[in-house]
């Protein structure tokens, strides 16, 4: 009998998903930008509206925060060549660090040099064998990294459900360090956590809380500090883990808490230790966008002001926008192979968006994710509305919009999607235009 021979690779000559989604001309990723004119991005030649990226106050392009990063690198050259740990510590990254411990009330923060390693690194660091996480199910895929990669014991409970989180936390042994993980805003979904509940369990059954404030920096709370400060709950959430890639415009993370925390993760956390440091450029661009943030509350007033017009826009022309809260928008669309053909045509239209699939969301629950920034005109936002309505009606979303949630949500990733769709549409536009 023989046997079959694989090797590391086989695998990935059998992944078909990306040649196949090319082969149909609806491969919706990794698309070049070629630059920006005016507040539109260029793609393909043309300017296209942008609703797809998370730069909520606009502040990615302010003219003000690029000088600021080439003061930077006039200053400290383009990068810092070694970890913090060694030779790539500066001033303006302490700067940075006890401008955020203000903001946030905590005693202490730790940059890092993405949010995904500000997860991983403090979650594998901190959550050791005996431990317990209490993890979301909605949470980022660094989170879940983080609780994977350590040897804590990780109980996931569903989304929001503070009646499932305690049944979760009633399973762990008594005496045992126990953890509760949540993002502050959900990236697909756009909700916000039941943060004071979750505080008032975790209060009640000992349990520390930890929050990923990636998309709420910037957008809640009074000044913009994020979903803790929304609630006021500064003094009772131990953990504040954010990204300087969404509000702020440029990358990089960090994590927030009590002194001795911070410190213990200072030296022990692989993934600061053994990563180069922040390049000058972002830490003097993030500190001023946070200057901006703090002292143009007017661009936050302008994102909200954006996002319920969209909010109220989407609703009245009948999609289903799930249980948003947030200038996070997501439009259901069911079939991962209509959401592909849905954000083909829309580029075709002019904007500049992508589709969120298994495993990004459940199985059979695509959606097309949109969302919405404080420089968004008014024109632009009327543009997108009647887009979405025309292409809506002719790919009948509507119609797909009131079965959504009543597929099975299990499958394989990147299984199952009928490419042929959007080659049938493509050939009607030809025998339209011919």
């Amino acid at each position: 009998m023989s046997v079959r021979k694989r090797d590391i690779f086989t695998k990935c000559r059998e992944f078909q998903y990306a040649q196949q989604a090319k082969a149909s001309g609806c491969y919706p990723y990794f698309r070049p930008i070629e630059g920006l004119q005016g507040n539109k991005v260029v793609y393909d030649g043309r300017p296209m509206i942008m609703i797809g990226s998370n730069n909520y106050l606009g502040l990615a392009h302010d003219p003000r925060v690029i000088e600021a990063s080439q003061q930077a690198i006039s200053q400290f050259g383009v990068g810092c060549t070694g970890s913090r740990f060694l030779n790539g510590n500066s001033v303006i990254h302490e700067k940075l660090e006890d401008e955020l411990a203000a903001l946030l009330q905590k005693e202490a923060v730790l940059l890092h040099s993405t949010g995904f390693f500000a997860n991983l690194g403090t979650l594998n660091t901190l959550c050791t064998e005996g431990d317990w996480i209490l993890c979301d199910r909605e949470n980022h895929a660094s989170i879940i990294e983080g609780c994977q990669s350590s040897s804590a014991k990780t109980l996931p409970f569903a989304h929001n459900c503070i009646k499932t989180l305690r049944r979760r936390l009633q399973r762990v042994p008594e005496g045992d360090a126990k953890m509760i993980i949540m993002d502050g805003v959900y990236s697909m979904s756009g909700d916000i956590a039941r943060l004071p509940e979750i505080v008032g369990v975790a209060k009640e059954m000992g349990a520390q809380t930890y929050v990923d404030e990636a998309h709420a920096l910037g957008v809640l709370g009074p000044r913009g500090e994020g979903t803790v400060a929304h609630f006021g709950l500064q003094k009772d959430v131990d953990l504040i883990m954010g990204t300087f890639s969404k509000s702020l415009g440029s990358m990089g993370g960090f994590i927030a808490g009590p002194k001795d925390v911070i410190d213990f993760l200072r030296h022990t956390t692989r993934c600061m230790i053994f990563t180069a440091s922040l390049a000058p450029a972002i830490v003097g661009a993030v500190r001023k966008s946070l200057e901006l943030m703090l002292n143009e509350p007017e661009r936050r007033e302008q994102l909200w002001k954006n996002t319920r017009k969209m909010h109220a826009g989407f609703k009245s022309l009948g999609f289903n926008i799930g249980t948003t809260q947030t200038p996070v928008v997501p439009i259901l669309i069911g079939s991962e192979t209509k959401a592909f053909l849905f954000a083909h045509k829309l580029l075709e239209a002019g904007i500049f968006v992508t589709p969120a699939v298994y495993p990004a969301v459940k199985f059979g629950q695509a959606i097309v994710r949109t969302s919405y920034t404080a420089t968004h005109t008014e024109d632009e936002l009327d543009y997108v509305l009647e887009t979405f309505a025309r292409l809506g009606k002719e790919l009948g979303i509507f119609e797909d919009a009131a079965y959504i949630g009543t597929t099975n949500s299990r499958g394989k990733p990147y299984s199952g999607y009928d490419f042929s769709l959007y080659q049938q549409e493509s050939a009607k536009t030809v025998r339209a235009g011919s």
